[in-house]
């Protein structure tokens, strides 16, 4: 399947990085609820699921912080590339749990020798789409968009990727799918889910 070659295209993380500062770019232009000037205060991340030899500037958390003494509010713009506290990569947490729905045993083993995610990992993400997603704001807000939002949910997060993303490229859909879910990235009502 061709979404097991996105873990390993550099490209598509620098691609998915560059989406993350236009996001960040935006939120900063709002500037604090206070009044005051946002500026960057980004952090280094340590996240799983990449592919080796990435630049540096894809393994950076975009953040914000208010310039207003007093306030010093920081906000976390959307992200397409990290999906909240979460250490693997947002298209990892998104993929990996369709790509097992599929997978014999065998295939499965070799899925984890070029990821280190665990099947218990992948389980509970799988759990996590199917039960936790579809309570957050961010679920609430994309049930307005899709077309059968009952029966999407039933299948997180593959009847997603079908319903949402009708580009051919399946970079393209994981793409799009991604930046519905942006918000994710910046809520903090994630069920205190952190795998």
């Amino acid at each position: 399947m061709f979404y097991q070659r996105l873990f390993q295209d550099a490209s598509f993380f620098e691609l998915l990085q560059r989406i993350d500062e236009d996001l960040a770019a935006e939120a900063r232009s709002g500037g604090c609820s206070c009044g005051g000037v946002l500026h960057f205060a980004r952090f280094r991340r340590k996240p799983r699921g990449g592919p080796p030899g990435l630049v540096r500037e894809v393994l950076v958390r975009q953040s914000l912080c208010c310039a207003r003494e007093g306030c010093r509010r920081r906000s976390t713009p959307p992200s397409v590339l990290f999906l909240g506290r979460k250490v693997f990569f947002g298209v990892v947490v998104l993929l990996l749990p369709i790509l097992r729905e599929g997978l014999t045993a065998a295939r499965f083993r070799r899925l984890e020798e070029a990821l280190p995610v665990s099947r218990r990992t992948v389980l509970r993400w799988q759990r996590w789409w199917r039960e936790v997603v579809p309570a957050t704001p961010c679920w609430q807000r994309l049930r307005g968009v899709l077309s059968e939002p009952g029966r999407i949910a039933a299948v997180l997060p593959s009847g997603l990727v079908d319903a949402v993303a009708p580009a051919p490229e399946a970079s393209a859909r994981v793409v799009a799918v991604l930046r519905l879910l942006a918000p994710l990235a910046a809520s903090a009502g994630l069920g205190g889910w952190a795998g």
